[in-house]
Formats: structure tokens, sequence, C-alpha cells
């Protein structure tokens, strides 16, 4: 099924917001979401269910049929490897390759979206700790929901994923030298809502809270 780059674009949208809420998609949190219009998310929405990607139900929202999910799953594959190849064979910096992956998803082959893995080693997770599907395009399991703003004084975590949607935290993050896979200590919760962990390396480093809300933490150490 040939569809364009904007389609796709609105398959995953999709996708991601279904797993956020786990229930059908209003057109509203598409346009935002995608920043556009509602009469052009109908538009498409209307396009889309003709391909049988979707099913739309009138004031009811919408939601990705078992097709439109695999092609969800593909979108989101292509994309995480090729942060993962930018990252671990380009030297791009880890919290720059969201946008590059976004211009490239759309346009790589089987062939290629294959040997990208197979040079990769098919890692589990992208460099911002999301998970990627496998080539079988099986929806991966659910991440933790606990994030950094969750947790109390004291509390020892391991940053399990970061949000890859806003340029700035990614950049802020980055700068500091916080990262997926890095173990912190929580040392102060200030009542302003600042958060400042303690890395191993004994750095402590100053979070507020609108960046806490977007570290997904793994506190089973």
């Amino acid at each position: 099924m040939m569809l364009s780059a904007v389609m796709e674009d609105y398959v995953k949208t999709i996708y991601h917001l279904q797993t956020e809420t786990d229930d059908r998609v209003r057109t509203s949190e598409i346009a935002d979401r995608l920043e556009v219009t509602p009469p052009t998310v109908t538009s498409m929405v209307e396009k889309l269910a003709e391909r049988g990607l979707l099913d739309r139900e009138k004031y009811g929202g919408v939601e990705l049929t078992p097709e439109g999910q695999r092609v969800a799953l593909e979108v989101i594959r292509h994309h995480r490897l090729l942060e993962a190849y930018l990252t671990e064979h380009l030297d791009y910096p880890w919290s720059e390759v969201h946008e590059e992956a976004d211009r490239l998803e759309h346009h790589i082959s089987e062939d290629f979206e294959r040997r990208m893995a197979a040079t990769l080693t098919d890692p589990n997770v992208d460099p911002h700790g999301d998970p990627i599907p496998s080539v079988d395009l099986e929806p991966p399991a659910a991440r933790s929901s606990t994030t950094l703003a969750d947790c109390e004084v004291g509390t020892r975590v391991v940053i399990q994923r970061v949000s890859d949607r806003d340029p700035d935290v990614l950049e802020y993050l980055a700068d500091r030298d916080i990262e997926p896979g890095m173990a912190v200590e929580i040392e102060e919760v200030a009542p302003f809502g600042m958060y400042t962990v303690r890395t191993d390396g004994g750095e402590s480093v100053a979070l507020p809270q609108q960046i806490a809300l977007r570290i997904w933490i793994d506190d089973s150490e």
C-alpha cells in the first residue's frame, strides 16, 4: 500500500495518541499534536478510513485498524532505527537525531532497514530509550509510566527514557550530560518545582519540573 509521507505521519501520530490515552482519539487531539486545523484532520481521516487504516465514529473519535497499526509500527521502527544509526555510526548527538529521523523515515527501503538493523545488531531501544518495534511489527511492551517528578528525596532510580517531542528538553538534558540508562539519586525537591539529582559521578544537576515530567524512570534498582 503506497502512502504519502503525510498519511504516514497521521497514522503514526494516531498510534502514539492511542498508546498515551488507551482510548479512541479525537480529531482535536490529532490537530493539536500535528499543529494543523480540525478541517484538515477531518479530510485526512476520511482518506485513511477509505483505505482501511482506521475506524471512524461520528463524534466518537478514531481508532487504527490492525492494518493501520502495522503501518504505524513500521514507520516507528524506521524512525527509531534511524535515530540509533545516526547516533552510533554518524556521530550525531542523541539529542539531535529526532528531527533528522522524521525526515528520513518515509524514504528508506525495507532492504535498507534490514541492513541498518543488522549493523546495529537489532537494538531494542532508540537513543531516547523508546522501544523499537520488532521486525515482525509486534507492538512493544508497555514502558514505565513513572516519571522523575513522581520520586521522593533519597530515591535512587535509573532513567529509562525521555520525551523526544521537545528539542529544548533534549538540549537541556544533553548540555547537562543527563541521558537514558543513567542512574541518579533525588537529592532535593524545591517547593517551586525544581528537582536536583546527583549522578554516580557525584555531580548535582537541577531539573525544572516540566523537564522532570518528561523523564520516565526505572526504580527497580
